[in-house]
């Protein structure tokens, strides 16, 4: 199964745009969004441009109000703080903030968790389970980043925005 994991957009539309087109270009089926989408607008547009499967955390500065998420029915709310969704026979922890990784890994025991709220891409192991950050995808401090990760093989690769052709 491919995923295309983002965090941290800030409303940047435009990044938000080219990486929705890089993942039907490369049939991505499940897009995990790991907090800081930031307005209703934007997580307006992940739902209505990403055809698959949405899997979201609520991240420190999203403004949108959580009853509005049940308004899309691909998105699978899982929250302020973190939750786990087993996908491909990998169990798959999202959260924000890197502080909470220690609880997801002791309450959920994931495969892998996705986090962000630091904008820097990170991939570290932490009490045997990789942790990895894609970094931000509305390029907030540091070049916009988003990750791709293939549950079939375990392949998981960085994308930097400005490399990919429009």
């Amino acid at each position: 199964m491919k995923l295309a994991i983002i965090s941290d957009i800030h409303d940047n539309l435009v990044n938000l745009e080219k990486c929705l087109k890089w993942c039907g270009a490369n049939q991505v089926e499940t897009l995990l969004c790991c907090g800081d989408v930031t307005n209703d607008e934007t997580l307006e547009i992940i739902a209505n441009d990403f055809t698959g499967k949405i899997y979201l955390v609520k991240g420190n500065i999203d403004f949108w109000d959580d009853k509005d998420v049940a308004a899309f029915e691909q998105i699978n709310y899982l929250g302020r703080n973190s939750g786990a969704v087993k996908l491909d026979g990998k169990k798959i922890g999202l959260c924000h903030e890197p502080r909470l990784l220690d609880r997801l890994i002791e309450a959920d025991k994931p495969d892998i968790i996705f986090f962000g709220h630091t904008h820097q891409p990170w991939e570290e192991t932490q009490s045997g389970v990789r942790c990895v950050n894609p970094g931000t995808l509305g390029g907030v401090f540091q070049k916009a980043t988003f990750a791709a990760y293939d549950t079939a093989n375990d392949d998981l690769q960085l994308i930097i925005l400005e490399t990919l052709s429009d």
